[in-house]
Parts: structure tokens; C-alpha cells; sequence
């Protein structure tokens, strides 16, 4: 498993339409607003203008998920300016961030009794899985070198 990436997104939740056009971006490596709006006008029901792409793609990048580059004119073929757009985190990274953001909810649940609660819920496949978490981690405290504020 991936460890957490040193770039973290200021927010990780996404509306919809935002998830879609990180997805693209992600897809592509990087992607122009033109880039991204033909490809979400490439299925006919949908309707959106450039200008809501650039919305999305700006909206994106203040949370921290994308990061712009202009490209020279001569290399865009237009006068005005053009920018790429790049990912500033991979979709593995994501999935990682996601991930330990449900991990911290889960555990600011705080009693071990409540969540000890949902065991009789849980499916044989989710217990198992379950204790191969607990068994991943007492591998790795025991990798671990004691830390100098411990208690011989």
C-alpha cells in the first residue's frame, strides 16, 4: 500500500461534475478546457458550455486536485492564452487520501464497544479482512524500532 502522498488536495470531496472532469484529466495526463468539453459533449444528452468547464477546472485547482500551465501561442495555434491542465495527485493517491479520510471518521467514533457493535453485522469476507488489517499492522509495529519514550 501506498504510503500518504506529500501533495494533499485542501479538500477532498468532489461534487459530480468535478469527479467527472478529474477523471478526464486523470485519463488523459492533462487536458485543455476544449480538450475535457468535447469530450463531455461527446455523449449526446449532455449540455454544457466551456465557460462551466473552466468554472470546474478553477474550483479544482483552489481545493488543491489540479494545477495549470499556459501553453506558448505558437505551440496552441491562438492568439489568446491557453492552458493545460494537470493533476497535482494520481488516482492511486487519491484512492490512498480517501481512504485514511474515512479511516480518521471511522476511528473519531472513539469507543471500541460502539464499533465492537457493527461486528454482528459484518459478513465472514468483511471479519477476514478485518483481521488481516490487524495482522498487517502488528507486522509492522514489530518492524518498527522502539520509540526512546517507551518503557523498557
Amino acid at each position: 500500500m501506498s504510503p500518504l502522498p506529500l501533495h494533499r488536495p485542501r479538500q477532498l470531496t468532489l461534487g459530480p461534475l468535478e469527479a467527472e472532469i478529474l477523471a478526464i484529466v486523470w485519463a488523459k495526463g492533462s487536458a485543455t478546457v476544449k480538450e475535457i468539453h468535447d469530450q463531455i459533449l461527446s455523449d449526446p444528452d449532455r449540455d454544457l458550455t466551456q465557460a462551466s468547464v473552466t468554472t470546474v477546472l478553477q474550483r479544482l485547482a483552489k481545493k488543491g486536485w489540479l494545477r495549470r500551465e499556459a501553453i506558448p501561442p505558437q505551440e496552441s495555434g491562438r492568439s489568446r492564452r491557453v492552458y493545460r491542465w494537470r493533476p497535482t495527485v494520481s488516482q492511486q493517491e487519491a484512492r490512498v487520501l480517501t481512504a485514511h479520510q474515512q479511516l480518521q471518521s471511522f476511528l473519531a467514533v472513539g469507543s471500541p464497544d460502539l464499533v465492537a457493535a457493527f461486528a454482528d453485522s459484518l459478513d465472514v469476507a468483511e471479519l477476514d479482512q478485518l483481521d488481516a488489517i490487524a495482522a498487517r499492522l502488528r507486522v509492522l509495529r514489530s518492524a518498527q524500532p522502539p520509540s526512546s519514550g517507551e518503557d523498557a
